[in-house]
């Protein structure tokens, strides 16, 4: 099959390099690899212009196209008529040798398969403890795997709160587990939800679908967003053979401020993708659960070490959900 990479960057030459660098290794290489480039200076391009990729095709995009989800629908118009699959990375990922070679043969497995994601390996620490493993409070269990479950995870447990649905499925409260939940099996699992920066989808899938301009900037949640309404027309799945890591570059992320604003802001136009007329319980879960989180936030500025972090990011997250009151999210294509 032939495939298209589309990289979207910000301000991170040094990652974006890294990650250039994982492809050129791969067993299976790219038929053509399109770099979005927001930056405001002339470093990226300058790293580029030492280095040599085979196939790599370098936009620098206007103010007016600067942000996550425009650059994305950028590269998504330049994609090679005869490309088959459009896969995308996050610019501070690095992939083991064999990912697009196990993420490409999931399309052969799995031929209803309107995206497939990678799965990031670096993150959480499994265990596998087998199908009869009962876990406890503290734990998250999963196919015969357990790992240490949060705290904002272990209270909500507690309050009745957690998710009903399975990882990488938004329940109608939404607040689901994402598919780093999934466990390290090499299996192959049927999600709604995949993560944007180790996505791949069908290039004939953005003939009715497009990434949504209602997600500025930094785009949180506008990967929940795409996939969900997606998902409401054929299957997604999640490759866990398909190794990569993420390292999670501070530069390019909004200040915490916003960042709490957003996540409150684009989590209820997420829920709302999903569920557009939740009924009361759900209604009061998405709300309750919230609000939760929101004091958790608070309650690490005295808990933990970075407590201007975690009280700005409290504070966004309280303006945000203040804001749903007079301002709700619109939607957006």
């Amino acid at each position: 099959m032939k495939f298209s990479l589309i990289i979207c960057t910000y301000m991170r030459p040094k990652p974006l390099l890294h990650l250039l660098q994982s492809v050129q290794e791969q067993s299976l290489y790219p038929d053509e690899i399109l770099i979005v480039d927001g930056s405001i200076n002339k470093e990226t391009q300058q790293v580029l212009a030492d280095n040599t990729f085979q196939n790599l095709n370098y936009f620098l995009v206007s103010k007016e196209q600067r942000g996550l989800t425009k650059q994305r629908n950028y590269g998504i118009d330049r994609v090679g008529k005869d490309m088959e699959v459009v896969c995308f990375l996050d610019d501070d990922t690095v992939l083991e040798k064999d990912y697009f070679e196990q993420l490409l043969n999931t399309y052969k497995v799995y031929p209803d398969a309107l995206g497939v994601g990678g799965y990031i390996y670096n993150e959480t620490k499994w265990e596998f403890v087998g199908l009869d493993y009962m876990p406890k409070i503290n734990e998250f269990y999963f196919d015969g795997w357990k790992r240490k479950d949060g705290s904002r995870f272990i209270l909500r447990k507690k309050l009745g709160l957690d998710s009903d649905c399975p990882p990488g499925f938004s329940s109608l409260f939404s607040h689901g587990r994402s598919i780093g939940f999934l466990p390290p099996t090499d299996k192959t699992y049927q999600v709604e939800q995949l993560m944007g920066g180790v996505s791949s989808f069908r290039k004939n899938t953005f003939e009715r679908f497009r990434f949504s301009t209602y997600f500025q900037g930094y785009g949180l949640y506008e990967d929940a967003d795409f996939t969900l309404r997606v998902a409401k027309t054929g299957k997604l799945y999640l490759n866990t053979a398909a190794h990569l890591n993420h390292y999670h570059e501070a530069s390019g992320r909004p200040n915490q401020y916003q960042y709490g604003k957003m996540v409150v802001r684009n989590g209820w136009y997420v829920w709302r993708i999903k569920n557009p007329n939740p009924n009361t319980i759900d209604f009061l879960k998405w709300h309750s659960i919230t609000l939760l989180l929101t004091l958790i936030r608070f309650s690490n500025a005295i808990t933990t070490s970075k407590r201007t972090v975690a009280f700005t990011e409290a504070l966004g997250r309280t303006a945000g959900w203040w804001s749903l009151i007079f301002n709700k999210p619109k939607e957006k294509k």
